[in-house]
């Protein structure tokens, strides 16, 4: 029964493993009803690209191919499997520079998509969650900026880094209004020690504010276990402020291949009995095509999760 929102496959995205139907052949097999599949979206440019994707020489113009090839066996795979499985092909953004988020408006408008997740994963167009020196180096740039404009005031480089984390997604939400907000405090990654200021809490609220605002719905990413953080993002007192605002939440392994699929779900069960969230939600389009929100009650008494245990 339970669901998962955010994957990928190895086939359409490099640092991934395995094929997209070995990924919904794993997702059959442990008993998943609904599972989404969302690749990473098209980049623009050349400095854009991963190091992996640098290394096979790839071009933006492959990403872009790559991206629309996805789509084209997600929609095959989505009519083999129905009735089985219900698959939901969406869209993972990338916010890396200006133009970002028209490029993702524009595919929106173009690709039909059943659903996107809302996802920043990049400061001052630096990688947050490749590696830590990619990290060290967006804390370094956020850390100049905020000097230069008189606004670092003695403060570290991390906490740069998380105020101008969340504002990015500030900026993701209000444009794009994503049915699904991916791992919303990804920051946290390779600082997960670090507190939480009141200014960062400032824009944290600011963000949740307007999820709930527009209806989104916030995934409980089991995949934070894998990085070695306490708990799913978003950890337990961010959570709690979304829950205080009436804010929905769905769950999301983000497997990266078929292995990875209900990743740490023993983990997510748990958690999900620790804040009380009983109930799960998942975007559905209507006949018309408008997009609606079904939901999922009594989740955590499912026979699905014994499976984890």
């Amino acid at each position: 029964m339970p669901i998962s929102l955010h994957s990928h496959s190895g086939q359409y995205c490099k640092h991934a493993k395995g094929t997209l139907r070995q990924v919904v052949e794993a997702a059959l097999s442990k008993h998943f009803s609904i599972y989404g599949l969302s690749e990473h979206m098209p980049r623009t440019r050349p400095q854009d690209l991963y190091p992996e994707e640098t290394q096979l020489a790839m071009q933006p113009s492959d990403t872009d191919s790559q991206f629309r090839a996805f789509l084209v066996e997600a929609r095959q795979l989505q009519t083999e499997f129905k009735g089985r499985i219900e698959l939901l092909v969406g869209m993972e953004t990338e916010l890396i520079h200006k133009d970002s988020l028209d490029h993702a408006a524009t595919l929106v408008r173009e690709l039909n998509l059943d659903y996107l997740v809302g996802s920043v994963h990049h400061v001052h167009q630096i990688p947050i969650d490749f590696d830590e020196a990619m990290y060290a180096q967006a804390e370094a740039k956020a850390f100049e900026l905020a000097s230069e404009t008189g606004r670092s005031n003695g403060i570290s480089a991390t906490e740069c880094l998380f105020r101008d984390y969340f504002d990015a997604q500030h900026e993701l939400l209000v444009r794009l209004k994503p049915a699904v907000v991916g791992h919303f405090d990804l920051v946290c990654m390779f600082r997960p020690n670090h507190g939480l200021s009141k200014e960062t809490w400032d824009r944290i609220r600011r963000n949740v504010d307007v999820i709930a605002e527009y209806g989104g719905i916030v995934e409980i990413n089991s995949r934070a276990w894998k990085k070695g953080l306490p708990g799913a993002y978003p950890q337990k007192s961010i959570l709690e402020v979304m829950q205080s605002k009436g804010v929905r939440f769905c769950l999301s392994d983000d497997s990266h291949g078929p292995d990875d699929v209900g990743m740490h779900y023993s983990k997510l069960h748990a958690y999900l009995l620790q804040v009380g969230v009983n109930e799960i939600h998942f975007p559905q389009s209507d006949q018309s095509g408008a997009m609606r929100v079904a939901s999922i009650p009594n989740v955590t008494s499912h026979p699905f999760w014994t499976q984890f245990k």
